[in-house]
């Protein structure tokens, strides 16, 4: 299975190296594919602790090895990668660039590497790698008039939230002596004395990338300039980053830190969900509403993972895997609605569900989804992070019922949008539109199959998590 690891993130590398020397989109189409199927057979055989472990020494002075592990936490989030990689080649294949192509794949596999990676040296490189082909995603192919300066503010903000996870990390080896990321977790962590230290300057880099309120403003910029492929990767990839970097990397090599800092961590997450379902309700754009939505739904996640018992950390997961399916399909459906109607304005998008049903229907279940309705995925995660804050007592009750609040926002803001998008008069720009096409189901099939069925049994998956190395 070692081969199999290192497949799941070469594959995108090379089929992104191909596409672009080739200019053949097919060819991404057929790397991104074999990649998916690397990461699922993963779970095949898998041990107690890390399913399967490769390790070689690459360059040791510095204590980076080439080691990539996978586990109950890592391996959802490779899956989720390698699903929307390939849904995203498929996307653009039929009208897209391949050099965007090429641009996906490379985002791809520098994430898979991310979330396999069992050296935190290897985990840094893994990380920033991400940033630029996703910054040219961004830069070349975004929206003309606000493509650049979003792009700028992205790489500003990711880089400076780098340096101070790059501080917290190498403390980490020094104090420790090792850059294992498991043995690290296994020993209980870094030292107490810098404990605080090592988890705040990680936990500031990672709230960048999730991103963590305050923190957050060059998202909605972000997703309003990207193409539809690049917002799908930013909500359902690289805001992963961010809160798996925060649950199992900073959560795990410093636990007493994490501890002492939940309070804080847990009321700007607090804050970040009313602040957030508040704009969007005030929102006129739609992909800047789902940008802005992405937010609130990560303050759930970090809220969840502040509570720092076991349910808290395993809502914190499943919201952050719900997220990262129902969020990707509501960009999709906004990319696809812009595509036609050459506008975002909800006030210009009336009548939907008259001009194309297909299209009004999908999108009602993905907002469904979104605002937590029992039975799809996007409720367990909400509902359990409730369940966890309000089962520590004390002020986390006060948090807890914040948080509810918020859940009621999101579905008001939510519905806001079905009501300007899907009912009343049917505006001039949606009248005569096409429907949703055979191509465009297909994508966006997977992602509503999983939706639902993580909604109807959402026991398998949190069981699966449970067995992570935390």
């Amino acid at each position: 299975m070692g081969l199999i690891l290192i497949a799941a993130v070469a594959l995108p590398f090379a089929g992104a190296a191909l596409t672009w020397w080739l200019r053949r989109s097919g060819i991404g189409v057929a790397a991104a594919a074999l990649a998916l199927v690397a990461v699922a057979v993963l779970p095949a055989g898998r041990d107690e602790r890390w399913w399967h472990a490769v390790e070689f020494a690459w360059a040791p002075l510095i204590r980076l090895d080439f080691a990539l592990a996978v586990d109950g936490v890592s391996w959802p989030l490779a899956l989720l990668t390698a699903l929307l990689g390939l849904l995203c080649c498929l996307h653009n294949a039929r009208t897209g660039s391949p050099v965007l192509t090429a641009l996906l794949l490379a985002v791809q596999g520098a994430s898979t590497a991310v979330f396999l990676a069992d050296n935190l040296v290897l985990f840094f490189i893994a990380f920033e790698a991400v940033l630029l082909p996703m910054w040219a995603v961004i830069h070349r192919y975004g929206d003309e008039a606000t493509r650049r300066h979003a792009a700028g503010k992205f790489a500003l903000f990711t880089v400076a939230g780098s340096l101070l996870m790059a501080t917290g990390l190498f403390a980490a080896v020094a104090d420790t002596g090792t850059a294992g990321l498991g043995d690290v977790i296994a020993a209980g962590g870094v030292s107490e004395p810098v404990s605080l230290a090592v988890f705040v300057l990680l936990a500031i880099g990672f709230a960048v990338k999730a991103p963590l309120w305050p923190l957050h403003s060059w998202l909605p910029d972000a997703h309003t300039a990207a193409p539809t492929v690049g917002s799908v990767l930013l909500a359902g990839v690289l805001l992963k980053l961010g809160t798996y970097g925060l649950i199992r990397v900073a959560g795990g090599i410093a636990p007493d830190g994490a501890a002492e800092a939940a309070p804080v961590i847990a009321a700007l997450a607090a804050v970040g969900i009313i602040v957030a379902g508040l704009v969007c309700l005030a929102q006129p754009e739609i992909k800047r509403l789902i940008a802005y939505s992405s937010v609130a739904h990560m303050g759930f996640v970090v809220l969840a993972f502040a509570t720092g018992t076991e349910a808290g950390v395993r809502a914190a997961l499943f919201a952050n895997l719900a997220h990262g399916l129902i969020t990707p399909l509501l960009f999709f459906l906004a990319g696809a609605l812009k595509t036609r109607t050459r506008t975002g304005q909800l006030a210009e998008l009336g009548g939907l569900r008259t001009a194309a049903p297909a299209l009004a229907g999908m999108l009602g279940f993905a907002a469904l989804a979104s605002l937590g309705l029992p039975g799809l995925a996007g409720f367990w995660g909400e509902a359990f992070t409730v369940y966890a804050a309000a089962d520590r007592g004390g002020a986390w009750i006060a948090l807890a019922a914040i948080a509810a609040l918020g859940a009621f926002l999101t579905a008001a803001y939510l519905l806001r949008m079905l009501k300007h998008v899907s009912h009343g008069p049917q505006a001039a720009a949606v009248e005569g539109i096409p429907g949703a096409t055979a191509g465009e189901l297909a994508v966006w099939s997977p992602l509503a199959a999983a939706v639902l069925a993580l909604g109807l049994a959402p026991g398998p998956l949190l069981d699966l998590l449970a067995t992570g190395v935390l």
